[in-house]
């Protein structure tokens, strides 16, 4: 049971009021800074350890499905908790509001962007915010990892995944899956060879993967059919859409009509972009720049650093190339008009996908959660997340600390084709200030026990003053 909304030993989940679930869910969507770790660093401090609304193990195997699934894992996270707590209702409001803050802001500078081609200003305004949400993601790894961590073979697979990712650049996707089969091949060989083990596991009482029924199967089949229906709705808008002869005399669709031409390119992005937003930047980049040309060599990057400084998925970098591109071809709008409605079709297709994951697929995830092979191979990508996020960590870290990061082959092949590589940064680029607001909100977390709320407020405050000073002088 559950009391004053907190799980208790024997929950998982707790009774929460809806009303209070749209404030929370409201406050980490405006506050989901840092990447993949930093949200999910956000969410487990506040939904797990502040608010304990769901228990360790249920976070866990949901942040266990969302890792194996394509798009971006925080949003489909935070849309499955919130599923967990108050069903569809609750999933839809917790993926929307995850989003929307980061969304409306990347509108708001995209708009300016495409006005005035300028975003010099944006590192003095969240200059200390991205070293304070370095010392939350640190904070929140080390927290994990001593809960997920359980055995030698966690901490092995936590530092074989790191090492994959960090070092020879290995999409994460096959590292979770190789994490979950190490997991299950473990668990079938303890149970042969291990007879204490094999006791144990008997106490327990495993149970065999449960029967579903036609019934069971067919509704989250009508599930997936509703919302891929949904999801695919704007495209019978997009591409109907004419412009008044007098300006443009040929109907518009597919190529000719950058709108169709943009939600239909980023709809099937949605269902390959494992691994993050970087997974697929270079990809969208070639296209939008060298086959439909909505952007120019080099806005990419610009567009990179909007997204690295707004709440919410990195991925929102992809509605600034469907601002760009609707801006510069509006049809029969005004430009700015033509890039809202850019950016919003790039947002549905890419983030409605995230709903259809969930709702589809979490109820036979849930089905799933008591059987002991793969409660095991769930443990062992659980451990393969703690090596993800510690990668995502330090890569974050680098680039916060400091102002140029290359790599070093350690192991090439022909051409000179990097096997072996690490990050590097150049050390003579540290960032002394940003240093010091990190060590500062590192103090303030782990040993003064400062609110994050107020952390982050502080911080933000220090780097605006100190890159205030230093345009001064």
């Amino acid at each position: 049971m559950s009391v004053d909304g907190a799980v208790m030993a024997d929950d998982s989940v707790a009774s929460v009021p809806f009303g209070e679930a749209v404030r929370v869910w409201a406050r980490i969507g405006c506050l989901s800074f840092g990447g993949p770790a930093g949200q999910i660093a956000l969410m487990h401090r506040t939904i797990v350890d502040e608010k304990r609304w769901i228990s360790e193990d249920r976070f866990l195997h949901a942040l266990n499905y969302c890792m194996l699934l394509p798009g971006p894992e925080a949003q489909q996270f935070a849309t499955y908790i919130g599923w967990l707590m108050h069903g569809v209702r609750g999933g839809i409001l917790a993926g929307l509001l995850f989003i929307l803050p980061g969304f409306v802001v990347m509108l708001g500078l995209s708009a300016l962007y495409a006005v005035f081609q300028e975003t010099s200003w944006l590192p003095a305004l969240f200059f200390g915010l991205k070293a304070a949400v370095l010392a939350v993601v640190v904070e929140a790894l080390l927290r994990l990892a001593r809960r997920a961590l359980k055995t030698r073979a966690h901490y092995y697979i936590a530092g074989a995944s790191f090492l994959a990712l960090f070092m020879l650049n290995a999409p994460f996707p096959i590292v979770v899956i190789l994490a979950g089969l190490t997991g299950f091949a473990l668990h079938r060989y303890s149970r042969r060879h291990a007879q204490a083990e094999e006791m144990q596991a008997k106490s327990q009482s495993p149970r065999r993967l449960p029967t579903f029924t036609t019934h069971a199967i067919a509704r989250p089949l009508l599930v997936l059919v509703f919302w891929i229906l949904i999801w695919q709705a704007p495209l019978l808008l997009v591409r109907n859409l004419h412009a008044p002869s007098d300006l443009i005399a040929e109907a518009l669709s597919g190529e000719t009509n950058v709108f169709g031409a943009l939600f239909i390119f980023f709809s099937k992005m949605a269902v390959i972009t494992f691994g993050g937003a970087y997974a697929v930047l270079t990809y969208v980049a070639q296209v939008a720049v060298g086959h439909y040309a909505w952007l120019q060599p080099g806005e990419m990057l610009d567009g990179l650093a909007l997204a690295e400084t707004t709440p919410g998925p990195l991925v929102l970098v992809l509605c600034f190339v469907g601002f760009l591109a609707g801006f510069r071809n509006p049809l029969f709008m005004a430009p700015l008009m033509g890039g809202a409605l850019g950016a919003t079709l790039v947002a549905w297709a890419t983030f409605v996908p995230s709903f259809v994951w969930i709702f589809a697929g979490a109820p036979f995830v849930e089905k799933l959660r008591d059987n002991a092979a793969l409660s095991a191979a769930l443990s062992a990508i659980t451990s393969a997340v703690v090596g993800v996020i510690l990668n995502l960590s330090l890569w974050f870290g680098l680039h916060v600390l400091f102002a140029e990061v290359g790599r070093i082959a350690l192991l090439s092949r022909g051409a000179g084709l990097p096997i072996v590589s690490l990050a590097w940064p150049q050390w003579a680029t540290i960032d002394i200030a940003a240093l010091a607001i990190f060590v500062i909100a590192s103090v303030l977390l782990f040993y003064v026990k400062m609110g994050m709320v107020k952390v982050l407020g502080l911080c933000a405050a220090a780097g605006l003053a100190i890159k205030g000073a230093e345009l001064l002088l």
